[in-house]
C-alpha cells in the first residue's frame, strides 16, 4: 500500500490487535518508502483523536450516534467497579458514558491481551457495541498510557525504607519506598506517593505526609488528596479576595423588603434570600442571589482559581469552598442585618402557580433574618422561635402561600418524583462518628427548592430571549438502551413497559405510584433511578427531563458553583445591568467550560462518596460479626452489592461465598441464579447479612449472606423468572457502591 488512508489503518488495527508498533503496522499494511511518512502522520492523528474517532460535526448533539469505531478516553471507575470512558475527539471527551467491555474479539476468540487492557487516563481505539446496561467499548488497541498519578496510602516503616498500601480498593499491590525517598514519613502516616518513572509501579517516592491513620477525620483528608481536590488558596488569590470591592453600578434598593435566608443549620455561605407577598389574584415572589460577579472579575487570579475548582466540595465534616472564606462566608454571603449587593429576579404568579412574567434587577438588600429549615418549619407548624416569631406573619406565611400555588403548578407539570432519603453523618467532639441519621425533609426544603427552580428557569428564559450564549443545566431523556433494559427487568416483576412510548416523567411516576407500598417498591425505585441519564452542563439546550422543563440554567448558587457565575455574567451583559458581563472570549469557550465544570462536579461527588464510605466503615468497625438488614442494590458477575438499612453503608458479597452452587449472572434480569435449582438473588431483594470484614482506610465492607435465596416458581406465569443465560462462574471481588447524594438547592 503506497498511500495508506485513515480508514484502512483503523480497519487494520481492529483486525490485528496484537500489532503494537509502527514498524509492524507498516509491515502489515505493506507500506514502504514515502508511504511510511504518511502512515506516521495518520497514526499521530489517531493518537490525538483526529481520525475517524475525532468528533464529527454531526456529533454536536448528545443524541447524535457515535461512530462504531472511535477513540475512547477512559476517565474513571464507577460505583459498580466498571471502567468508564467517553469518545475522544479534537475538542476532548464527548458523548455518553461508555463501559469498558474487554478486548475486541475476532472470530469468536479473544485477541491478544498485549496493548488491550486500559486503565484510568488511557486512550484506546475501541469498537462500540450496545448492551442492556448501555454502550460498551471493546478495546482494539491502547494508544496512550496514563501519566503516573499521585497515590494516597498508609506508610509502614521497614528496616530499610518502607512500604505503602494504597487506600484505593482497586490497587492490588503495595509500593516499595527506598530509604532516601521516605520524605520523613513514619509508621502509620498517611502519605501521597508518586510511582517512579521507568522503574515499574512497585517503587515510589513519598511526596507529602498528609496526616495520621488514627486521626478520626482522616477520611476527608484521604478523599481530598485521592481526588486531587485543591484545598489551599494561592497567596495571590487570597490577596484579591481580601481586597475585592464591588464596582459602582446602578442598583435598586431592596433594603426595605424583608428578604430572608433559609438554609441548613450549619450553613456558613448564604447564596439566596426569598420574599413573597399576596397580590389580588396571585403572588409576587423575589429571589435575591449573592452578586458574586461584582466581587470576582473575569480573568483575575480569583476567577481562575474558582474555575479550576468548579464548585465547592461538601464532606461530612468540612467544606472545601470554591471561593476563599473572605468571600464565601463573609463579603458575598447574605448575612442577616447586613447590606449586600445582589442580583435578583422578581416573578409574578397567578393563583395556580403559573408564571405571568419576571424581571431581573441588580440591587442592594439587607436580609431581615436567617433561619434554618427546621426553624422555619416549626414556625409554620405553630412553634416559632424568638428569631422566627417576628417574621411569621410578614414573611413566612406569604412564602408558604406562594409555595402552595407553585405546588399546584408543579403537580400539573409532573416532574420525576424520586424523593430518596439521605443519611447524615454526625460527629462527636473528638471527631469520631457518633451516629448516622436520616435527614429530615420538611416543606421548608421543598419551598426553597421550588423557588430556586423558578428562578433558574427565568434565567434561562431571559438569556434565550436575548439570544445570548449561556450554559444550560441539561438532563437528557433516558436512552433507548436503558429503556430496553428497564422493560426487560420489569418483565421479571410481571410489569409491562411498552418500548414504543416516548419517555415521559408522568409514565415513570405512574410506575412508582403503582409500586408504592408493595414488596417491589424499592426495586422499582432503584431501576427507575438507574434508567435516568446524568445531568450535565452544556451550551446546547436539551431540556431537563427530570424536572420536565424545556429550559433550565443554574443561577441560584454562585458562591459554590462556577456555572452560576457564568449565568450571572451572561445576564448582566444581556440585560445591560453593569460592566461585569461575559466576555466574547468566554462566550466562545462555553462548550469547553461546560465540560470542565461537569467534570469538577463529578470529581467532587466522587470525593464526597469516598469520604462518606470511609466514615461509615469507621463507624461499623467494632460491629464485625453483627447482623444487619439490607437491600441488594447491585448485581454483577463478581457478586452482590448490599446497602445496609440503618446507615446506608454499602458492602459487597463475593459470588464465591454465596454457596457451593454454580451461580450465573443474568444481566437482563439483574440477578444471580443457581443453575438448575431455581434459586436466585435479585436486585432490590431485602436480605439479612453479617459484617465479616471492615477496611476503614479503603472504605470497604465485606459482607456474608444470611438470607436464603428466592426460588423461581415452576412453569411460566405470574412470578416466573426467565432461565438465566449460560455463562462462566465469576470469582468474587471486594468493593462498594455509594448512593448519589442530593446537592441541595436548585435541584438537578
Amino acid at each position: 500500500m503506497k498511500h495508506p488512508d485513515k480508514k484502512s489503518v483503523l480497519a487494520f488495527l481492529e483486525a490485528n490487535p496484537h500489532v503494537t508498533t509502527r514498524r509492524d503496522i507498516a509491515k502489515g499494511l505493506n507500506v514502504k518508502g514515502e508511504g511510511r511518512a504518511k502512515l506516521r502522520a495518520i497514526l499521530k492523528d489517531i493518537e490525538r483523536g483526529d481520525a475517524a474517532s475525532a468528533r464529527p460535526k454531526a456529533a454536536k448533539s448528545r443524541r447524535d450516534p457515535l461512530p462504531r469505531t472511535t477513540l475512547v478516553e477512559f476517565l474513571r471507575i464507577d460505583d459498580q467497579g466498571d471502567l468508564i470512558g467517553k469518545a475522544s475527539g479534537a475538542d476532548g471527551p464527548f458523548g455518553p458514558d461508555l463501559i469498558y467491555g474487554g478486548p475486541a474479539r475476532r472470530g469468536g476468540k479473544a485477541g491478544a491481551a498485549t496493548g488491550r487492557v486500559p486503565g484510568v487516563g488511557d486512550r484506546a481505539i475501541s469498537r462500540l457495541v450496545d448492551s442492556p446496561s448501555g454502550p460498551k467499548a471493546l478495546v482494539v488497541k491502547v494508544l496512550e498510557r496514563q501519566r503516573r498519578a499521585p497515590v494516597v496510602g498508609l506508610f509502614t516503616q521497614l528496616k530499610r525504607g518502607g512500604r505503602v498500601e494504597s487506600v484505593n480498593r482497586r490497587d492490588k499491590h503495595d509500593f516499595a519506598i527506598a530509604p532516601g525517598d521516605t520524605n520523613g514519613a513514619t509508621d502509620g502516616d498517611l502519605v501521597v506517593i508518586l510511582a517512579k518513572a521507568g522503574r515499574g509501579p512497585a517503587e515510589a517516592v513519598v511526596q507529602e505526609v498528609i496526616g495520621r491513620a488514627g486521626d478520626p477525620r482522616a477520611a476527608s483528608l484521604i478523599a481530598l488528596h485521592a481526588h486531587s481536590i485543591p484545598t489551599a488558596f494561592p497567596d495571590e488569590v487570597l490577596a484579591e479576595a481580601s481586597a475585592a470591592t464591588p464596582a459602582e453600578t446602578p442598583r435598586e434598593d431592596l433594603t426595605k423588603t424583608p428578604l430572608i435566608t433559609i438554609d441548613p443549620a450549619d450553613a456558613r455561605d448564604h447564596d439566596d434570600a426569598v420574599f413573597a407577598e399576596a397580590l389580588g389574584d396571585g403572588w409576587r415572589v423575589i429571589v435575591a442571589i449573592a452578586d458574586v460577579a461584582a466581587h470576582v472579575t473575569e480573568g483575575s487570579a480569583l476567577d481562575r482559581e474558582a474555575y479550576a475548582r468548579g464548585n465547592s466540595t461538601y464532606f461530612p465534616d468540612r467544606v472545601v469552598p470554591m471561593l476563599p472564606f473572605e468571600l464565601s462566608a463573609d463579603a458575598c454571603s447574605l448575612k442577616a442585618g447586613e447590606e449586600r449587593p445582589c442580583l435578583a429576579v422578581e416573578m409574578e404568579f397567578d393563583a395556580r402557580g403559573v408564571k405571568r412574567g419576571h424581571r431581573f434587577l441588580r440591587a442592594t438588600m439587607r436580609s431581615a433574618g436567617g433561619l434554618s429549615y427546621s426553624e422555619a418549619q416549626a414556625a409554620i407548624d405553630g412553634q416559632p422561635s424568638k428569631r422566627a416569631a417576628p417574621l411569621l406573619d410578614t414573611v413566612l406565611r406569604p412564602l408558604w402561600g406562594a409555595y402552595k400555588a407553585l405546588s399546584e403548578a408543579r403537580a400539573a407539570r409532573g416532574p420525576l418524583e424520586l424523593d430518596l432519603p439521605e443519611r447524615r453523618i454526625e460527629f462527636a467532639e473528638d471527631g469520631s462518628v457518633r451516629q448516622v441519621a436520616v435527614k429530615e425533609r420538611f416543606d421548608a426544603h421543598k419551598l426553597i427548592e421550588e423557588l430556586m427552580i423558578q428562578a433558574n428557569v427565568a434565567a434561562a428564559e431571559s438569556l434565550e430571549k436575548a439570544r445570548h450564549p449561556l450554559v444550560y443545566r441539561v438532563h437528557d431523556q433516558p436512552t433507548k438502551a436503558k429503556l430496553a433494559a428497564l422493560a426487560e427487568f420489569l418483565k421479571t416483576l410481571d410489569i409491562k413497559w411498552s418500548l414504543g412510548e416516548r419517555p415521559q416523567t408522568q409514565r415513570f411516576n405512574r410506575l412508582l405510584a403503582d409500586a408504592a407500598g408493595s414488596d417491589t417498591a424499592d426495586v422499582v425505585t432503584e431501576i427507575v433511578l438507574r434508567s435516568q441519564a446524568q445531568a450535565v452542563y452544556a451550551p446546547d439546550n436539551l431540556g431537563h427531563f427530570g424536572l420536565n422543563l424545556q429550559r433550565y440554567a443554574h443561577f441560584t448558587s454562585p458562591i459554590r458553583r462556577y456555572a452560576d457565575l457564568i449565568v450571572h455574567r451572561a445576564l448582566i451583559g444581556a440585560l445591560g445591568l453593569g460592566p461585569e458581563k461575559l466576555s466574547p472570549g468566554a462566550a466562545a469557550r462555553l462548550e469547553e467550560m461546560a465540560s470542565h465544570i461537569t467534570e469538577t462536579e463529578r470529581r467532587s461527588m466522587a470525593a464526597e462518596r469516598d469520604a462518606a464510605d470511609r466514615y461509615l466503615a469507621l463507624f461499623l468497625a467494632d460491629r464485625v460479626d453483627s447482623e444487619f438488614e439490607g437491600r441488594i442494590t447491585g448485581v454483577t458477575k463478581a457478586g452482590l452489592f448490599v446497602r445496609l438499612a440503618d446507615t446506608a453503608a454499602d458492602g459487597f458479597i463475593p459470588i464465591s461465598t454465596l454457596s457451593s452452587d454454580f451461580w450465573v449472572f443474568d444481566e437482563g434480569a439483574m440477578r444471580l441464579s443457581a443453575r438448575g435449582s431455581g434459586k436466585y438473588f435479585a436486585l432490590g431483594q431485602n436480605v439479612t447479612v453479617a459484617l465479616r470484614e471492615v477496611a476503614p482506610l479503603k472504605g470497604g465492607l465485606m459482607l456474608e449472606m444470611r438470607s436464603p435465596p428466592k426460588r423461581r416458581k415452576s412453569g411460566v406465569g405470574k412470578g416466573a423468572a426467565p432461565r438465566p443465560k449460560r455463562g462462566p462462574r465469576a470469582e468474587g471481588r471486594r468493593g462498594s457502591v455509594s448512593r448519589r447524594k442530593g446537592r441541595g438547592k436548585g435541584k438537578g
